[in-house]
């Protein structure tokens, strides 16, 4: 069984907009995304890196985890320790009664519900696209707080420098802002933060994902 945080949820009021599009489409979202990644060949082969370099005995992170099937997919696949972290109680919710094997916490970006030192390793698949540009200094000095020093993080992302907003997604009336980045511009983030940047992999989309140029980068702390 897995244990589950008892601290009270961190959700900060400025993302009240994102938390609640995320509740009014999760269960939408999660029918659609639970295997999305037997299409993304990369991103499973990152993914395995990841594992080889923390070790299966280190405690993953995933941020921004949604319904919670990429931090299944770690336990599943490569047998490691997963916690899931999203703003959203809905997807919590949901990711609660699919995956049992996973800890889920309610928890915002900038305000993360772990200890220091708490993770071998933590992956943020897209999860910083729903941050404002000035935000990503404290994000980024969250991921590097809850990482065990020699731990490591894995980033993608959209690149490019727009944003686009949505008022219907999924079915569903939203209110949800989403931001490109250039690849240099999250290195200096990263790297400020205090994570060596060791990886750097750009993609063109998969035919069945959005029209996007896809960014990861590893860093270790």
């Amino acid at each position: 069984m897995a244990r589950r945080w008892s601290y009270s949820p961190t959700v900060r009021p400025e993302h009240d907009s994102t938390r609640l599009s995320y509740d009014a489409v999760a269960r939408t979202y999660a029918d659609h995304f639970r295997d999305e990644l037997d299409g993304k060949p990369l991103d499973r082969a990152l993914l395995a890196a990841l594992v080889e370099q923390a070790g299966t005995e280190a405690r993953f992170a995933d941020l921004g985890c949604g319904p919670g099937h990429v931090a299944a997919y770690l336990t599943a696949e490569h047998g490691v320790r997963t916690v899931g972290i999203d703003l959203s109680a809905t997807m919590i919710a949901i990711g609660s009664q699919r995956y049992a094997s996973v800890e889920f916490r309610q928890g915002d970006l900038l305000e993360l519900p772990a200890a220091d030192g708490e993770f071998g390793a933590a992956i943020c698949l897209y999860s910083i696209i729903r941050l404002n540009t000035p935000e990503l200094p404290r994000a980024m000095a969250e991921v590097y707080r809850v990482l065990k020093p020699g731990g490591f993080a894995l980033v993608s992302f959209h690149v490019g420098s727009e944003m686009r907003h949505r008022e219907e997604w999924l079915g569903a009336t939203v209110d949800v802002d989403f931001r490109f980045f250039e690849v240099e511009e999250i290195v200096e983030f990263m790297q400020a933060a205090g994570l060596a940047v060791e990886l750097r992999v750009e993609r063109a989309h998969y035919p069945e994902e959005v029209d996007t140029r896809r960014g990861y980068l590893l860093g270790r702390r």
